[in-house]
């Protein structure tokens, strides 16, 4: 499996000290987690910027849109009407009726997902050719507070697109799996009630709440250190995994992905668990977007190779966590020198 094209859309960025002046953020917080600003779209719809992602993706690479077999669109946040279907607005403007296309709710885990399904299916018959994969999210709407989302981190308004196919590109999948821990599924739950929905009564989200919710909870069933300890141990054997499945050791990789968490959440949860240098990360980059839902790790491998951090014979590792909780990770190692580098 082969990556032949990127693309990204990233909206532009505010700074965090504006959004410390504007009694939104914490001031408190910007020495402790060391975030600089983050992506804000304002009212560009998400399915407008994965169209723009997913155009350039296209452009790079010189793949006519029209003849890919798939379509998978991620997603964490709602994209438009409810009823209605982000993925149909690629169809119409860029790659037409003809490709199987639907979303993948896999959290901030969806482009792994997306990435292991276009794999499948792409093997499965020897016509298919080529899948697209697109993620994102605006999150400047109501019901959501980007900048007190979660402890650690602020949300940021992006879109990425891979062109996944059988035929030789720049970069090459080496390897993607994934891994759960359904026992500790209520740490992005809380106690909240499953029925009615949240948002259908104006219930907004507070992953900080709920995850504390859920920590008194297993606090009081002795079980809180044991999941949590589970939960690293199982993004430590994916990661594991991945290397294995790709002939590829710890010490060949070039850079590592994580989400785009505060520096104490990359260093401890992803780059110390795996005996990495801090250095190889790419943490100093995401704190200036902020968590991108799905797109992290793909618009973060879109901007290593397009500014030359990434040459070839380099290996990346991709690696995240999702609620469920689903652990993720991916090997991509670089061919070629693409023609769009900078």
């Amino acid at each position: 499996m082969f990556i032949n094209g990127l693309g990204a859309y990233i909206a532009p960025t505010v700074d965090i000290s504006w959004a410390v002046e504007q009694g939104l953020y914490p001031a408190e917080d910007v020495e402790r987690y060391e975030l600089a600003s983050a992506a804000v779209a304002g009212d560009i719809p998400a399915p407008e910027m994965a169209l723009y992602a997913a155009q350039d993706a296209f452009k790079r690479c010189g793949w006519p849109p029209t003849e890919v077999d798939l379509l998978l669109y991620a997603s964490t946040w709602h994209q438009g009407p409810e009823g209605w279907v982000p993925y149909s607005h690629l169809q119409r403007h860029l790659v037409g009726g003809h490709a199987l296309a639907t979303e993948v709710r896999q959290g901030c885990n969806g482009m792994f997902g997306a990435l292991e399904l276009a794999a499948c299916y792409l093997r499965a018959e020897p016509d298919r050719r080529a899948a697209l994969l697109v993620a994102a999210d605006n999150f400047g709407t109501p019901m959501v507070d980007r900048w007190r989302m979660g402890p650690g981190f602020i949300v940021g308004d992006a879109a990425s697109a891979v062109v996944l196919t059988k035929e030789r590109g720049f970069a090459q999948l080496l390897s993607v799996c994934s891994g759960t821990v359904p026992e500790a599924e209520g740490l992005h739950r809380g106690a909240e009630p499953l029925f009615p929905p949240g948002i259908t009564v104006g219930r907004g989200v507070d992953f900080e709440a709920r995850s504390e919710e859920y920590r008194l909870d297993a606090i009081s069933r002795n079980v809180g250190t044991l999941q949590m300890i589970r939960v690293q141990q199982e993004l430590i054997r994916v990661a594991k995994r991945s290397l294995s499945e790709a002939g590829v050791g710890i010490d060949q990789i070039t850079r590592v992905a994580f989400m785009n968490y505060s520096r104490e959440a990359v260093e401890q949860r992803c780059m110390a668990a795996l005996m990495l240098r801090s250095s190889k990360s790419t943490w100093n980059f995401g704190r200036t977007i902020g968590h991108c839902g799905a797109s992290d790790q793909t618009i973060s491998l879109d901007q290593l190779v397009k500014t030359g951090q990434l040459a070839p014979g380099d290996h990346m590792l991709m690696i995240g966590t999702g609620p469920g909780v689903v652990t993720s990770s991916a090997i991509v190692k670089i061919l070629d020198s693409p023609p769009w580098r900078e």
